[in-house]
């Protein structure tokens, strides 16, 4: 039987990258998959007036998987507390579907070491993921304003924090950077008693280390070869992968995955909208392409079509295959066959 998946292809270039992406899934494994798309983010907004849609919601929940492409653009920027923005879709869908854990691996490829801004020999041999909690914290606080003053609550509960760091020790080789700011606030201090208890009692054998959230920011730069696994709150968590993305020379190279309990997991790449190449045929689908692939392991258990896929990225890149932002001049058109040829 066919698995399900819902389509999001979203603003910007998020539908020119999509359609690529579907090529790739069914050159990879084909007749396994049946699509449903639908309006999310600032699209969504022009037509029914919200980012997320009841029907929308209802619809990813009750598939296998999610594959979001990009939302957002200066269209719909506003400081209006009460006009609608792109991305309250993407929390709505984080908190409707209990997507508490985002996972993002940063792992320069030789191919295009060059392109990065820091020197070869600071990243080669960068393999690190970042775990991310991401339905709790300062974005999903009690938020409140005045025309003096504004507030935004950072609440954590020790389950919302044990079962985060249970997705990390789990994904780990060696050994666990736990980044927090501890010296400074009490959610960090209940997070880093949390994540040492649980290390204590279930992962005896990972090595748990605690960075505040400044030196891990450093260290990202200065040693990323020492990371492994990084294990952090919401908002630290989107500040350092982002950090962490320029490691591979550009944003448009990164994956992502949303997962949780036991719904669907959502697949995204890290970058944005793009709304000023969008339409122009220059996108990159390449990070389209690798949240494809962990939606197939992730997502979907196929971890041979996933390897298949990244296999084939590294394989095009090896060759040459350079999109504007990683200094060429390949179409999206161009990218997607690159890769097709080593499907």
């Amino acid at each position: 039987m066919a698995r399900h998946i819902v389509l999001l292809p979203g603003d910007g270039i998020g539908p020119e990258i999509t359609a690529p992406a579907l090529q790739v899934l069914d050159a990879v494994a084909p007749g396994e998959f049946e699509y449903e798309e639908h309006l999310f983010g600032g699209a969504s907004i022009d037509v029914h007036g919200i980012a997320l849609t009841d029907e929308v919601l209802a619809s990813c929940r009750a598939a296998d998987a999610v594959l979001l492409a990009a939302v957002g653009g200066p269209k719909w920027d506003t400081t209006d507390p009460s006009a609608p923005r792109p991305e309250q879709g993407l929390l709505g869908l984080r908190k409707g579907l209990g997507l508490f854990a985002n996972l993002r691996p940063v792992r320069p490829l030789p191919a295009l070491y060059d392109a990065s801004p820091l020197r070869r020999e600071i990243i080669e041999g960068t393999d690190l993921l970042v775990v991310r909690e991401l339905t709790g914290g300062i974005y999903f606080g009690e938020k409140t304003r005045t025309d003096d003053s504004a507030s935004d609550a950072c609440v954590y509960t020790r389950e919302e924090i044990e079962r985060i760091a249970r997705v990390a020790f789990g994904s780990a080789r060696s050994r666990v950077t736990s980044v927090d700011k501890a010296n400074v606030l009490e959610t960090s201090r209940l997070w880093r008693e949390v994540v040492r208890d649980l290390h204590g009692r279930e992962f005896p054998n990972i090595e748990l280390e605690h960075v505040l959230v400044d030196n891990a920011a450093m260290r990202l730069i200065a040693a990323p070869r020492h990371f492994d696994v990084i294990v952090t709150e919401n908002m630290f968590g989107d500040i350092l992968s982002d950090e962490a993305a320029m490691l591979t020379g550009s944003i448009g190279m990164l994956p992502s995955a949303s997962i949780g309990g036991d719904g669907p997991g959502m697949f995204e790449p890290v970058h944005g909208s793009a709304p000023d190449i969008a339409g122009t045929g220059a996108a990159n689908p390449l990070a389209m392409f690798l949240s494809a692939a962990m939606m197939l392991r992730h997502g979907l258990g196929l971890e041979t079509q996933a390897a298949a896929v990244e296999s084939a990225v590294d394989l095009a890149l090896a060759e040459g295959l350079r999109t504007a932002d990683l200094g060429g001049s390949a179409t999206t058109e161009q990218a997607t066959r690159a890769v097709l040829q080593h499907l």
